[in-house]
């Protein structure tokens, strides 16, 4: 017993993760002191003794990579000990309350949070993993967890004929929230995803929230990229887009639509076998939404975005990113 109890004395939280463990090459693959630097500002030196920036977005990337609400993420912290580790913090010292990582998103919010991720993008072109050469372009539907059935009856207390994108921001829970259609199949109630991504690193390039009602065309200008060539579904088939494609010097390689007089079946079956890899990633991607109003669902989308591209540098084994601040 005395052996057993003696040597537990030496047992330390970073000899308890494994040296191969993601978290480790996540670790150095961010520089996290130096956007700390930058943001430290949101946490106070003063008064109460508070981790500090680069321990609230180092729980913040860790609680979308593993898809946790707060209250899971107060536990993880807790019970993981490679999240601990790589939140620095001591072996037996207890995770902060739930009510932290909601406090923290509102002291970041959503135009810092993007700020962050265009860094990184920035440097991840001038890295040249990000080319624009060949760019992938898709909407996929962002599904509000909030029934819609009670806001149906509160239209219809009210004494409103009907319960629409009309009528949902006087009685919807959330007044942002929209019902969206895709391909005449697809209904939801909630927001939509716009991104793109560069075809030769598998990165996001782009990412925007927007209402359900918004379709793909009308949402096409918040990612389409600066040149090369655009792979889009039939969505993207209209002039706006070609339009856009025209403005920024790109080469439009989207699927036409049937009654198009340029439409070429043996091409666009070829163009959907180029874009398959890529809608099949997104395709399993979590759809629900986290949070009510616009702006915290771009929040969602841009974190989101951002634990993608690091999951996808580790995975192509890039061991550092190198912020080039502008």
């Amino acid at each position: 017993m005395k052996k057993r109890e003696q040597s537990s004395l030496f047992i330390t939280l970073d000899s308890l993760v494994p040296l191969d463990h993601p978290y480790r090459k996540l670790d150095q693959l961010l520089p996290f002191s130096e956007l700390n630097q930058t943001y430290q500002s949101l946490y106070s030196l003063n008064g109460r003794k508070e981790k500090g920036f680069e321990f609230a977005l180092r729980t913040l990337i860790i609680q979308f990579m593993e898809d946790l609400s707060d209250r899971e993420m107060e536990r993880y912290v807790q019970e993981n000990l490679a999240c601990k580790w790589f939140c620095d913090m001591d072996l037996g010292e207890k995770a902060p309350d739930h009510s932290y990582f909601g406090d923290f998103r509102k002291r970041l919010g959503t135009l810092r949070l993007m700020e962050i991720f265009s860094l990184v993008r920035g440097s991840l072109q001038g890295m040249g993993l990000i080319r624009e050469v060949f760019t992938f372009v898709d909407a996929s539907q962002l599904v509000s967890k909030l029934t819609t059935w009670d806001d149906r009856d509160r239209a219809i207390k009210k004494g409103l004929d009907r319960f629409n994108n009309e009528t949902t921001g006087k009685v919807a829970a959330d007044k942002q929230a929209r019902f969206g259609c895709k391909g005449n199949q697809k209904y939801w109630f909630g927001y939509k995803e716009h991104a793109s991504v560069d075809m030769q690193s598998g990165l996001i390039n782009k990412v925007a929230g927007t209402s359900a009602d918004i379709t793909d065309a009308e949402g096409f200008r918040h990612v389409c990229p600066a040149g090369g060539a655009v792979y889009a579904d039939k969505g993207y088939g209209l002039k706006s887009v070609k339009t856009a494609l025209k403005r920024k010097g790109c080469h439009d390689a989207t699927i036409k639509r049937n009654n198009m007089k340029e439409k070429n079946h043996k091409k666009d079956r070829w163009l959907s076998a180029i874009r398959a890899p890529y809608e099949r990633v997104f395709a399993h991607r979590n759809k629900k939404v986290r949070y009510r109003g616009l702006m915290k669902v771009q929040f969602q989308v841009g974190i989101r975005a951002l634990v993608f591209n690091l999951k996808r540098l580790m995975t192509l084994g890039v061991d550092r990113i190198t912020l080039c601040h502008t």
